[in-house]
C-alpha cells in the first residue's frame, strides 16, 4: 500500500534529488558532535574556571548545560542540513 496520490508525481523523488536523507544525517553528526565539544569545555572547564559564579536550581550547573547542548546541537543540526540541501539544490539548478 502507497502513500502516493494517483495522478501526482511521487513526493519522495524531490527529497532524494536533493539528497535530503544524507544531508540531514550529517547535519545531525555535526550538531551533536560541536554540542558535545561545547558541552566538554564548558562543563570541564577546559579553558580554565569561567568567571562569575551563578546559581542553577534544580539541575545544576551540568543538567543546565546539557539542556542547552541539546538545543545547541537541535539548531546545529538543522543549519547544517538546510545550508547542505541549498548546495545540492544549487547543484541540480547548475545541470540543468
Amino acid at each position: 500500500m502507497s502513500d502516493e496520490v494517483p495522478g501526482r508525481p511521487p513526493q519522495g523523488g524531490l527529497a532524494q534529488a536533493l539528497q535530503v536523507p544524507r544531508n540531514a544525517k550529517l547535519g545531525v553528526l555535526a550538531g551533536v558532535g560541536f554540542a558535545i565539544a561545547v558541552y566538554a569545555f564548558r562543563v570541564l572547564e577546559l579553558f580554565g574556571p569561567f568567571a562569575g559564579t551563578r546559581e542553577y536550581p534544580v539541575l545544576g550547573p551540568e543538567g543546565w548545560f546539557a539542556v542547552l547542548a541539546f538545543v545547541l546541537a537541535s539548531s546545529t543540526a538543522l543549519l547544517v542540513t538546510a545550508v547542505l540541501t541549498l548546495v545540492s539544490a544549487y547543484g541540480l539548478l547548475k545541470e540543468t
